[in-house]
């Protein structure tokens, strides 16, 4: 059901097991490629339901959650719905990519087509590799189980590493002031100022309202619009 589990894994190993026929090839695919599937449009239509909702709660893990969803978003609006097709082969992304394109309101049949020609490439790629270098996986297998026990530690080392260097991101992130925050009528009571929608395009539909006066910009394309920003006002920025 979608869960982000290391598919690519299991996929190697099934084409391996193939290869000697310890599993039919096209039961085999024709399964994995109905599994993907599903957990994909599980995640699209509860990302439809829930918009970002389901975004921050599968990006938790990362500890800036913000920061895991506009990295997503981003790619998903500089490479549009193409993303689709090579989305699995991009970590972080993979999981994000469905439930991103059911809260920007993509056509459904349009996501069912790419996501599944997407799967398709990535469920062959990675097990034709198991296919062909079966004896290679063999050979990797059993070197694993003569020094299983030493990898895992070192996994488990490198884990901890990673885990211990995400929370010194996220302390240094608490120690640094928060972004200024202002009441809707403190900034009607004030002078000089620009206002910017930098609502995301996903929650952006057409006839949306906006402040009046406010100026519209795409927060995934702010780099773009640093120019235009007004030197000798203060700048107001609003999003969902």
């Amino acid at each position: 059901m979608g869960f982000p589990v290391p598919a690519a894994v299991g996929l190697l190993i099934a084409g391996g097991a193939s290869a000697r026929h310890d599993l039919f090839a096209p039961r085999a695919l024709l399964c994995a490629v109905s599994a993907m599937l599903l957990g994909d449009n599980f995640l699209f239509l509860l990302g439809r339901k829930t918009g970002w909702w389901l975004l921050s709660v599968l990006c938790r893990i990362s500890l800036n959650p913000e920061a895991c969803i506009m990295k997503s978003a981003d790619s998903f609006y500089r490479r549009g719905r193409i993303m689709l097709l090579f989305a699995k082969f991009l970590p972080g992304v993979n999981t994000m990519a469905p439930p991103l394109a059911g809260s920007m309101n993509m056509r459904h049949w349009q996501f069912f087509l790419l996501d599944g020609a997407g799967a398709c490439v990535y469920i062959l790629t990675y097990f034709s590799a198991g296919y062909l270098f079966s004896d290679v996986l063999t050979a990797i297998l059993r070197s694993y189980s003569e020094f299983g026990s030493l990898f895992g530690w070192a996994i488990a080392a490198a884990f901890a590493l990673w885990i211990a260097n995400r929370l010194r991101i996220w302390f240094q992130g608490r120690l640094k002031s928060p972004v200024p925050m202002l009441d809707p009528k403190e900034v009607a009571s004030r002078d000089n100022v620009a206002i910017f929608d930098v609502r995301s395009h996903g929650y952006y539909d057409a006839g949306t309202m906006r402040i009046r006066g406010s100026i519209r910009i795409e927060p995934n394309a702010l780099n773009d619009y640093l120019d235009q920003f007004p030197k000798d006002r203060e700048i107001i920025l609003y999003c969902t």
